[in-house]
């Protein structure tokens, strides 16, 4: 099993930024490296949807057209840590923000329990 703890959500005006973090733990031998991470949203009344991921090595990232050139994701593998940058906040940013892990090559996943994000002046 794999535990994902996100961190750093809040309140913010727009115009601000914000940076999540995604610790991941698990069993012995766990290999945070040996997964493709993305962070989800869900608003209220919303469905969830992917914001951005990224692959293993962090060689690829890919976003959302309504956060691209404001969020940005990246992660380190020495530190089992994925991250989220985002700036250039809106209101329509206010969601609950997920990580989720996908091991490679299999239908494996987890996810975490979120965090709050809202965006309002």
């Amino acid at each position: 099993q794999v535990q994902l703890v996100e961190s750093g959500g809040g309140s913010v005006q727009p115009g601000g930024s914000l940076r999540l973090s995604c610790s991941a733990s698990g069993f012995s031998g766990f290999t945070f490296s040996n997964y493709v991470m993305s962070w989800y949203r869900q608003a209220p009344g919303k469905e969830r949807e992917l914001v951005a991921f990224i692959t293993s090595d962090g060689g690829t990232r890919n976003y959302a057209d309504s956060v691209k050139g404001r969020f940005a994701i990246s992660r380190d593998n020495a530190k089992k840590t994925l991250y989220l940058q985002m700036n250039s906040l809106k209101p329509e940013d206010t969601a609950v923000y997920y990580c989720k892990a996908n091991r490679r090559f299999t239908y494996i996943e987890y996810w975490g329990q979120g965090t709050q994000v809202t965006v309002s002046s």
